[in-house]
């Protein structure tokens, strides 16, 4: 016999923490089983040499739901910020870098009417930007379900578009599916302007600067808060979840990876560890990427044949790769003020460089001259690294998971090419290099368990966005098996440590099945 008010979440990441948080709070028995030794998920701070800690793939805040911060207060739970608002800083090849606060310029040598196109440009992007984080913690509509709340849920949507006005609602509809590339040379002069601009459409992403879609992703990522550092690394985060969720009263085991999920009938039974221990439950939640939950842990044979499909086609490989290096101290680069080294830097000096970046990804090769974004957040965080010493946390654009030589063969190859990128930015970093971790999209899926090593569990894209995330016919957390519900990165909003995702199945698991 199953316990009907007993809740499985599988993956104690932050969505699944998340989740079983609220459930709690809402009286459920809750069990959170979670296969690494610690929680967390890809948002985790883990020593990677000796003395030497880092946050393991994710490694900047800024998409934090805040209603989940103050539901659960998690500064009451722990967490703190080593250091916030960071700055953008451009580096250069050849001069000064750019610094960016904000929609201001504040260091480097930009012409006046870039300065004025940059406030108008963070303008559009905020108003734009806020629309998608209105959508965010909403249950997306399905569509033509026929029902009053699916409708209302639609006009909702449509009232909020409308309400941008005439002007600013053409602009998003014409703006949405267009490259940023040709929006950034439409609106700026300068080239490491429009470089440090680019880079947040293609982060993560299988996509350069002229693809379609960029603009998009950039909204998406600027619809949270300015960047943050929490002290102790995005571990501290997730710690800081794992502790409300106790504290509501959710069992946490760990160590404990699931190796299926069952069935009775048509409806869930509960799920066997790959011990082989079952544990019975009417409700299963998943936090791992729908292709680990759909096709590995429930099974094809257990979902109808159009719906696998889909599934299976779900776009998230895996294009970004993330270097950790423990230095013995810290490293000057070339154009940066001694103040900006521990903000986000930026090596993506041109449009056209990150495009020479992408294009080997197109034919399944990694990048030679690869575009970074960079930390280095023992500046702010000294508990991260021995006294003088530091450590640097790096994206590194672009890996493809799917890489044609194979990763086992190439990996060191593309790690050298990092390396001498940044020796080319930093003048002695390589003498510096005491301890070194490169993660491929390859090593991000078999260490982190994610299906193609795509932080956000399949690509951000409008056919894979609100009521079509992860796919047509799943887009409201519940799946088309009696007792099964997703709560990752892979449903609606999407990717990026927010929690939103959490915070949304739990309400949908609480309102019951949508008629």
């Amino acid at each position: 016999m199953t316990d009907p008010k007993r809740v499985i979440v599988v993956g104690g990441g932050h969505n699944g923490l998340v989740c079983a948080a609220y459930l709690a709070r809402a009286g459920r028995s809750v069990l959170v089983l979670e296969a690494a030794a610690q929680v967390g998920g890809a948002a985790v701070t883990r020593e990677f040499a000796p003395g030497f800690r880092v946050s393991a793939v994710a490694h900047l805040l800024h998409l934090l739901d805040s209603k989940v911060a103050r539901h659960l207060d998690l500064a009451r739970h722990g967490l703190r910020l080593a250091h916030r608002d960071l700055k953008t800083v451009a580096m250069s090849d050849a001069g000064p870098a750019i610094v960016l606060d904000g929609p201001r310029v504040i260091a480097g040598d930009v012409s006046d009417a870039d300065r004025r196109a940059l406030l108008e440009y963070h303008r559009r992007l905020a108003k734009f930007s806020h629309l998608l984080a209105k959508q965010h913690g909403r249950i997306p509509a399905r569509v033509a379900s026929g029902s009053w709340r699916e409708a209302f849920a639609a006009i909702k949507l449509a009232l909020d578009i409308r309400r941008l006005g005439r002007r600013d609602m053409r602009e998003f509809l014409r703006l949405a599916t267009m490259n940023i590339f040709d929006v950034l040379e439409d609106n700026f002069e300068s080239p490491l302007l429009k470089g440090a601009l680019a880079i947040d459409g293609v982060l993560g992403a299988q996509l350069g600067p002229r693809s379609g879609n960029t603009v998009f992703t950039s909204l998406y990522r600027a619809s949270g808060h300015s960047y943050c550092l929490p002290q102790g690394g995005m571990g501290a985060l997730t710690d800081a979840m794992a502790d409300a969720a106790r504290a509501a009263g959710v069992e946490i085991r760990t160590s404990a990876p699931v190796g299926a999920i069952t069935l009775e009938g048509d409806r869930i039974r509960g799920v066997r560890l790959a011990s082989g221990e079952e544990i019975a439950a009417d409700l299963v939640v998943s936090n791992a990427d729908p292709k680990t939950t759909l096709l590995r842990l429930l099974g094809a044979r257990h979902l109808e044949t159009e719906f696998a499909r889909r599934v299976q086609n779900l776009r998230g490989r895996g294009n970004a790769a993330k270097l950790h290096l423990a230095l013995s101290a810290l490293p000057r680069f070339q154009g940066v003020a001694a103040e900006h080294l521990g903000e986000r830097l930026l090596i993506a000096p041109t449009l056209d460089y990150i495009e020479a970046a992408f294009n080997p990804a197109k034919y399944r090769e990694h990048s030679t001259e690869p575009a970074l974004e960079i930390t280095i957040p023992s500046v702010y965080d000294r508990s991260l690294a021995p006294a003088g010493q530091h450590v640097l946390s790096a994206i590194v654009q672009y890996a493809p998971c799917n890489l044609g030589a194979g990763w086992d063969k190439a990996k060191h190859t593309f790690q050298e090419c990092v390396l001498d990128v940044l020796e080319r930015a930093a003048p002695g970093l390589r003498g510096l290099v005491v301890g070194m971790e490169l993660l491929t999209p390859l090593d991000i899926e078999r260490q982190f368990r994610i299906s193609g090593g795509h932080w956000h569990h399949g690509e951000l894209a409008l056919d894979q966005f609100m009521m079509l995330r992860p796919v047509p016919g799943a887009g409201q957390y519940a799946m088309p098996v009696n007792g099964l519900y997703l709560c990752g990165a892979g449903c609606h909003p999407g990717g990026g440590v927010m929690g939103t995702a959490g915070r949304n199945a739990a309400t949908a698991i609480l309102r019951g099945p949508r008629r």
